[in-house]
């Protein structure tokens, strides 16, 4: 990523080269004079870049004569919770998710809590290349209040979610890591209103990770050791800005993010959320359709991008939703990834089985993926995806986001990035052997 890379929802590039506070401050201008009145939410996960970051978006938003309301340190979601509580024009959270230190990015959220969707977005981008700016005069210039507890309503619609008094009962001993970013913060607070006893690990928001910040099994060997020797029943892990989360269970295994939608799935068909489908991405593990499916309920697919996956939850009046990446999305407390809304959920979970989370995770239905990707040139892409139809013909095809391929028990997600000239090939099989065959026929079809 040695470019700026502007999405449907913002921006990330590397700090002092792609992404200025020259660059920050021109998007924002565009974001500030694209919508409606009120004032504008930032916050920022705890990279050592992001002090910086929110003092030159502040002065930016400000000398567009708005107000900011600043929540300092706080997680993606809870951005999303304050926008609404605030009724505030809209939000900014400073974050590059799970990048590397040097990252940073800035995600926009709508007045409706929500992270902006593709037409928004778009606007947006065109604005930051045109120069559009709403720079107002000197006696016009905005103000700033600080958020004493920006934590507060988003703790309060979490627990709502659950039977506090009975997770309480069984006093869980849990480990949370936060990796020194957002998550921490509220993290800590909600587990021990959860009644339970906390080995927090990385709690301080310094943005000086202990380990690679994705929360993927090679990157959390250690913690997924310390685990298993500390007595804890799971172990959470958060990534900096705590809208994706990972389990580990009782025996230091990793069981992953794809697991963790999957299991506040069950969780919620299980408490009466049957009234509405489920909706997950195209690259989303079938874990969590087939949990639903149990339960009589349909599974949409949606385009990947949280975004996209909101929207269709919302046109749907979804009763649940979330991304394989471990990002549930729970549409009473918001439409926003919310590690915290699992880790609430999978503990609800655990209290009202009886079970353990390592039996849990084993009744799953176990499914395999794999993913690959190739160098390709985006003009290639629709004779990729005819030649690819016309090979797998007895597959059930789907155009609307790249090109997905569904057979009864497997399927395979051929797209092109968003921000790398690469097509990405995800499959998933009830092998893991079945899933890489899936992705290096597709392959060998791409570079014949």
């Amino acid at each position: 990523m040695s470019e700026l890379i502007i999405s449907v929802s913002g921006l990330r590039g590397i700090v002092g080269e792609t992404l200025t506070p020259d660059v920050a401050c021109r998007y924002i201008a565009s974001f500030a004079a694209s919508i409606g009145p009120g004032p504008i939410v930032i916050g920022r996960d705890g990279r050592t870049t992001g002090p910086m970051l929110k003092a030159a978006i502040i002065a930016a938003i400000n000398a567009c004569g708005r107000d900011v309301i600043d929540a300092d340190v706080a997680a993606t979601p809870t951005i999303g919770i304050l926008v609404r509580e605030m009724s505030a024009a809209g939000g900014v959270q400073i974050s590059a998710s799970h990048n590397p230190p040097p990252y940073n990015g800035i995600k926009l959220f709508g007045s409706d809590g929500r992270v902006l969707d593709s037409d928004a977005g778009a606007r947006i981008r065109q604005g930051y290349f045109a120069g559009t700016a709403g720079w107002c005069r000197y006696d016009a210039i905005g103000s700033t209040q600080t958020e004493a507890d920006p934590h507060a309503p988003h703790l309060e619609k979490v627990l709502a979610t659950v039977d506090v008094g009975e997770i309480r009962k069984r006093e869980f001993r849990v480990l949370l890591d936060s990796n020194h970013g957002a998550g921490g913060l509220l993290g800590v607070r909600l587990l021990e209103s959860l009644g339970c006893e906390v080995e927090a690990v990385g709690q301080q928001p310094t943005g000086i990770f202990e380990h690679v910040p994705e929360p993927t099994a090679d990157n959390l060997t250690g913690i997924a050791a310390r685990v298993a020797g500390s007595g804890c029943a799971i172990g959470f892990c958060q990534d900096p800005d705590a809208d994706r989360l990972a389990l580990i269970d009782e025996n230091g295994r990793y069981i992953g993010e794809e697991a963790t939608l999957a299991l506040c799935v069950q969780r919620a068909m299980m408490v009466g959320r049957t009234n509405g489908p489920i909706v997950i991405n195209g690259a989303t593990s079938s874990m969590s359709g087939l949990v639903a499916q149990q339960f009589g309920v349909e599974t949409l697919r949606s385009a990947v991008g949280e975004a996209n996956v909101a929207d269709k939850m919302i046109a749907h009046a979804a009763a649940y939703g979330g991304e394989g990446n471990g990002g549930p999305i729970d549409p009473t407390v918001g439409y926003v990834r919310d590690s915290f809304v699992g880790m609430a959920q999978v503990l609800d979970l655990l209290t009202r089985t009886g079970k353990p989370l390592s039996q849990l995770a084993d009744e799953l239905p176990q499914l395999a993926i794999y993913k690959d990707k190739a160098e390709i040139n985006v003009s290639q892409l629709p004779a990729i995806f005819a030649r690819l139809q016309s090979r797998f013909q007895d597959a059930q095809a789907d155009t609307g986001d790249g090109l997905r391929l569904q057979w009864n028990d497997c399927w395979l997600l051929v797209r092109g990035s968003n921000t790398e000239p690469i097509v990405r090939m995800i499959a998933e099989a009830e092998t893991a052997e079945q899933a890489k065959s899936l992705c290096d026929q597709a392959a060998a079809m791409i570079n014949p």
